[in-house]
């Protein structure tokens, strides 16, 4: 009896995906509006604070990756990255480099300012493959 149960199963090939969905992509847009809610409820009225800064960046990234894995982005690893510091008045850059499928990876960033601090925060979406 088990051989027939066999012989009548119907035997998939293996599939991995190398592209997510179309409605399963990581979304920028979704994104920004999740970040920007994150640092407006975490940094408003807040005075800067060297001691504080560290603690406050790694609650508000942890923050935004729980956000993030809300939206059901299967099979995407989040990263999120998240800087706070002094405003003086001058400028600044910050730059970063990946390598990835630009198909189905992507980023969305951020940032928030006051008259004390700033604060810029990136999400990544890299989809494992």
């Amino acid at each position: 009896m088990p051989d027939k149960m066999l012989d009548t199963e119907e035997k998939l090939p293996n599939s991995y995906p190398i592209k997510p969905p179309l409605d399963k992509k990581f979304r920028p847009n979704a994104v920004k509006s999740i970040i920007q809610t994150i640092l407006n409820e975490e940094l408003s009225g807040k005075q800067y604070d060297a001691e504080q800064s560290p603690v406050w960046c790694r609650s508000i990234a942890d923050k935004i990756k729980h956000k993030i894995k809300d939206l059901n982005y299967s099979r995407y690893k989040i990263i999120a990255q998240v800087l706070i510091g002094e405003q003086r008045g001058e400028g600044v850059r910050m730059a970063t480099r990946c390598l990835w499928d630009a198909e189905a990876d992507n980023y969305a960033t951020q940032t928030f300012m006051s008259d004390s601090l700033f604060c810029v925060a990136v999400a990544y979406g890299v989809y494992y493959y």
